[in-house]
């Protein structure tokens, strides 16, 4: 069994730690509740460490001659300082992170499509962007596993998320380690899904474990993790997914009778139509591998990007009706 490095995330702590919001309310998150016993979680709550009390008057992102302000209508009062100053000192404060779980449509926390107003009176929001505290975390962690709790629920994005922060803090490792021959078994065992995200990423990064020009290990690390970070930005495609799949059971092709290869690739093209899941797919050729003990798959990420435990139980039809976050 997989042991895996334990991730730091950063998360607001109204989002099931306590009743910090401005109406005294806790956010509900099963993700976030089964990730407990799995993560680092570093709970924090940027309006209440600005000294705003519970309850309190809500805060609104307003336009001002064209610059973003942080207002509390009721009030009148100004926090824009206040708020950056902290998550300024907040952030630069962070030993170690490998991901954040932010609060969707906070004026604070908000990373994307929090609302914008053009007065602190009663009007509809003119725009939609970030938050500031949520901004500050991109403009200072743009390549980490940043999200909310809302568009988690989408379990395309859910997986993402969980993959590239497991990804994340095993690589954070081999750069703790200060050792090439750790690098290279990173390389290794990601492979498989690291070519499923990014073929082209994929083969520099070969290029930069094989350090023809030996260059000492800090500046391979840096020049590595550009590329892990650009590989990993976006989720693959149920293509590339399946082409790595087809490989895979490539392993097994004399072992396999005619009838389990044509039951596999039957269930290969119920996944590309959206009527199978991903899991289920995956569950077939974990089988496989463990029955024909294949030792370069069993040690592949791809199989196992993140405990079990954090797995949903996604029915295909929930995979291909969910709503598509990406284009927000």
């Amino acid at each position: 069994m997989r042991e895996f490095v334990k991730p730091t995330v950063v998360v607001s702590k109204c989002i099931t730690f306590e009743n910090v919001r401005w109406n005294s309310q806790i956010i509900a998150s099963d993700l976030v509740e089964k990730l407990k016993p799995f993560v680092n979680f570093i709970p924090v709550c940027p309006e209440v460490q600005i000294g705003l009390g519970i309850p309190r008057d809500p805060l609104r992102i307003v336009l001002m001659d064209g610059d973003k302000r942080l207002i509390q209508p009721a009030t009148g009062l100004d926090f824009t300082e206040k708020m950056r100053n902290f998550a300024a000192s907040f952030l630069n404060s962070l030993s170690e992170v490998d991901g954040f779980i932010l609060k969707s449509g906070s004026p604070s926390c908000g990373f994307k499509n929090v609302k914008i107003y053009p007065t602190i009176g009663k009007s509809a929001s003119i725009a939609r962007g970030q938050g500031f505290f949520g901004g500050a975390v991109i403009e200072k962690f743009p390549n980490l596993a940043v999200e909310d709790e809302k568009r988690l629920q989408n379990s395309r994005i859910r997986t993402h998320f969980l993959t590239k922060l497991y990804a994340l803090a095993s690589f954070r490792r081999v750069k703790e380690s200060n050792s090439i021959k750790e690098l290279v078994k990173f390389q290794s065992e990601n492979k498989m899904l690291l070519t499923a995200y990014n073929q082209k990423e994929l083969r520099i990064l070969g290029r930069v474990v094989a350090n023809q020009e030996n260059k000492p290990f800090d500046q391979l690390i840096q020049i590595y993790q550009t590329h892990l970070f650009g590989a990993l930005r976006r989720p693959p495609s149920t293509g590339a997914s399946i082409n790595v799949m087809m490989k895979a059971m490539g392993y097994f092709s004399k072992q396999l009778t005619k009838e389990e290869k044509q039951f596999f690739l039957y269930l290969l093209q119920k996944y590309r139509t959206g009527n199978v899941s991903l899991s289920a797919c995956l569950s077939v050729l974990k089988s496989w591998v463990i029955r024909f003990r294949e030792e370069y798959l069993m040690h592949q990420t791809f199989f196992g990007p993140f405990p079990d435990e954090l797995t949903e139980k996604d029915t295909a039809e929930a995979e291909s009706n969910e709503k598509d976050y990406w284009k927000e």
